[in-house]
């Protein structure tokens, strides 16, 4: 699936030209990221990924025709082997709880730093989740702090999972790719790759963030810092 020398293949979607050409100058610096195509709004975005099926689709949330969001979850829906990553400037919860609930495994600033945008295109390729840290607290004051009582429900979850399908959702909720995931247990990659499968079937939830979200109110994740 990758391209050229093991390039991660990106569509790159955004209504603002400019905002396009630096977006994929600073993927350019990454040196192992490949713009393979651009949309200008969400309906194009939708029919390059089925055309092109690239590693990563990053999409901005505001476009016309059909916004990022919408454009989204009908990626993953078509093109499950395309990861799906938000870029925008809105970081308000309804927005990040829309992303992560169509499948969304990224949600990126745009006034982030530039770095921040390369990891994060690194990250969900590689099947890992990405949020940027401003977003990342939304979620966690969103889906852990304010709902009391969530603790004992995701302790019970979990209670279900074998002591190293623990383990893994433990790695997933430290934002670990499944390789990282594979040199921390001493496990191949794909013996990994089937114990989220099998966390994520268990938990019943779509993508490694609503996992990752499980495993920190069932206290699995130390914190960080």
């Amino acid at each position: 699936m990758n391209g050229v020398n093991g390039a991660i293949r990106v569509l790159l979607a955004d209504d603002e030209a400019m905002i396009r050409a630096g977006v994929r100058a600073i993927l350019a610096a990454g040196q192992d990221i490949e713009v393979v195509a651009e949309a200008a709004d969400g309906r194009d975005a939708v029919s390059l990924a089925q055309a092109h099926r690239p590693d990563v689709a990053l999409l901005d949330i505001r476009m016309p025709r059909l916004d990022g969001l919408a454009a989204g979850e009908e990626i993953v829906r078509t093109v499950p082997g395309t990861a799906v990553a938000m870029l925008t400037t809105f970081s308000e919860d309804a927005y990040v709880a829309r992303a992560l609930s169509g499948g969304a495994t990224g949600f990126l600033l745009k006034s982030g730093d530039p770095h921040e945008l390369i990891a994060g295109v690194r990250a969900v390729a590689d099947g890992a989740a990405f949020l940027s840290p401003k977003v990342a607290r939304h979620v966690i004051d969103g889906y852990g702090a304010r709902r009391v009582g969530r603790g004992a429900t995701a302790r019970a979850r979990v209670g279900a999972l074998t002591p190293r399908e623990r383990e893994v959702l433990g790695l997933v909720g430290a934002g670990l790719s499944n390789p990282e995931i594979a040199a921390r247990l001493h496990l191949v990659e794909g013996t990994v790759k089937a114990y989220v499968s099998a966390v994520l079937d268990r938990l019943e939830v779509k993508n490694r963030v609503q996992a990752a979200i499980v495993a920190y109110e069932a206290g699995l994740v130390p914190d960080a810092d």
